[in-house]
């Protein structure tokens, strides 16, 4: 799934390229790292659900992955990852077959993918049997970002029933949850059988099936699948999580402990990056001078830093943030506001200085 818009990691990232398409941990986009990440398993090859806007980005990183740069479903807008899914499991099954699907955010860091793929095998094989699984990840730190999941009556050694997702808590709450040690945080990582999948969307999103089911059968190939934008737009949207797996007995969760992160904002960044002697991570040319615990990054230009500590910097050609790791979370109050104030810096890059 590579529908999203990042706007928490603006300027780097904007609605014509946003995070995944961008090289934020190493020389990869993170698309191309989505893809490097399921090789070794024995998987078919991968289907990309997109905006129809990022055509030419989907098939220009299938292609440098060694897939066939056609395997897109290319969305008019999004409609979260619940119609996603189903039109995912609906092209699967088109041809009468009935595969498992991993279901991928394309947005996501995995460090240890030896772990990463033994919990999907291990998920397969409860999918297999016509379980709904997702992962949960054992949590670090009382994480307020992130939704959580509370594990149920064991399933196995390594997997439990869905006692109940619960929203991003308080701190409070969250430190509860950590020292309980029976919560996880909500990946949004899925493995099921399509059919499975497609009959507990007809069974507590009927409406949102039917609208999926007859988007398909409207929509036209041409490099890619494009949905029917009417049809589409008369879908429901969902998440997976609200639309199917709040509701079902079915559902399975495996823990999951592979040095996870959604890179959901420059703090989370932060977090994940290697940092130098000073705690900083600096990426293009910086001079940081009496600066600790930061993260700096320079697209087009020296940029440089004095006497700070615990700030964001990121420059663009056409922008520059400048926020508090503690606060970055606020980039997206920023993005709506030029929105609202009709600026094309909100949504577009101008790579001109």
């Amino acid at each position: 799934m590579s529908g999203g818009a990042g706007t928490r990691l603006w300027p780097a990232s904007r609605s014509d390229r946003p995070k995944q398409f961008l090289p934020l941990i190493d020389d990869r986009t993170m698309v191309k790292a989505t893809l490097d990440r399921i090789e070794g398993l024995d998987i078919d090859p991968p289907l990309v659900v997109a905006n129809r806007a990022h055509a030419d980005l989907v098939a220009r990183e299938l292609a440098a992955a060694g897939h066939d740069p056609e395997r897109m479903i290319l969305e008019p807008f999004g409609r979260n990852t619940a119609p996603a899914a189903a039109v995912a499991a609906l092209e699967l099954t088109a041809s009468g077959a009935d595969p498992l699907m991993l279901l991928l955010p394309a947005d996501h860091v995995i460090d240890d993918v030896t772990t990463f793929h033994d919990a999907v095998e291990h998920a397969a094989d409860l999918a297999a049997g016509g379980r709904l699984v997702t992962f949960g990840i054992v949590p670090s730190s009382p994480e307020t970002g992130y939704g959580y999941i509370k594990t149920g009556r064991a399933v196995d050694e390594a997997a439990f029933e869905v006692a109940r997702f619960v929203e991003k808590p308080d701190l409070e709450t969250a430190r509860a949850y950590l020292s309980g040690g029976n919560y996880v945080w909500n990946s949004g990582i899925f493995v099921f059988r399509c059919s499975a999948y497609l009959t507990a969307l007809a069974k507590y999103a009927p409406e949102m099936s039917r609208g999926c089911t007859e988007t398909m059968a409207r929509s036209r190939r041409d490099h890619g699948l494009y949905l029917d934008e009417e049809r589409f737009a008369a879908t429901p949207s969902d998440s997976i999580d609200y639309a199917v797996m709040e509701h079902t007995s079915n559902a399975v969760v495996v823990p999951m402990d592979a040095g996870w992160s959604d890179v959901g904002s420059w703090t989370a960044l932060f977090e994940i990056a290697a940092k130098d002697d000073d705690g900083n991570v600096l990426t293009g040319d910086i001079i940081a001078l009496d600066t600790t615990d930061s993260f700096v990054r320079a697209e087009h230009r020296l940029v440089t830093v004095a006497g700070l500590d615990g700030v964001v910097v990121v420059e663009t050609a056409d922008a520059v943030l400048v926020t508090t790791v503690e606060n970055a979370q606020q980039v997206k109050s920023i993005v709506d506001s030029l929105k609202k104030s009709g600026r094309p810096e909100a949504t577009k890059r101008t790579e001109s200085d």
